[in-house]
């Protein structure tokens, strides 16, 4: 289960059998949901965001957070989704210190 950020108590991270569409699961405390990153022509045309089973899910207020930080974020986490279940690399965690 590779985390790739950290993000202000949000943890964004893969688990390691994973399957397309490109997702990642963000947790907040004890919140979990998931986001789909879906593409059209190489970019980012939308993210669907669904619950977890057997968990809690975000809250509205860490949806949109978690959904602000993936759009910022989406090159570097396809990049790392890439590396991790493509090119079978390790993928390094990411600590980002920095209000959006």
């Amino acid at each position: 289960m590779p985390k790739i950020f950290e993000y202000f108590g949000f943890i964004f991270y893969f688990y390691s059998n994973e399957h397309e569409p490109i997702h990642v699961h963000v947790k907040h405390g004890e919140q979990e949901s998931i986001f789909e990153l879906i593409m059209m022509n190489g970019k980012l045309d939308r993210i669907n965001i669904r619950d977890r089973q057997g968990t809690t899910p975000l809250s509205s207020k860490d949806k949109r957070v978690a959904e602000a930080f993936i759009r910022k974020y989406s090159k570097n986490i396809i990049e790392k989704w890439v590396r991790f279940f493509v090119m079978k690399q390790q993928v390094r965690s990411t600590n980002i210190k920095t209000k959006l």
